[in-house]
C-alpha cells in the first residue's frame, strides 16, 4: 500500500465501502490515510 499514490488511495477506499468489502481491509486503508495524514480529504459524510 506504500506504493499506492494518496489520490489512489482515497478512490480505493470510498470504492472498498461501496462493494462493502471487509471491514478489516477498509480498516487497513483508514490506517494508511491516517499514516499519511490525508483523513482531512475523506468527506464528511463518511
Amino acid at each position: 500500500m506504500k506504493c499506492l499514490p494518496d489520490d489512489l488511495l482515497i478512490e480505493s477506499y470510498y470504492k472498498a465501502k461501496e462493494l462493502q468489502l471487509s471491514p478489516e481491509f477498509i480498516q487497513l486503508i483508514e490506517r494508511e490515510i491516517v499514516c499519511r495524514r490525508l483523513h482531512h480529504k475523506l468527506k464528511q459524510s463518511s
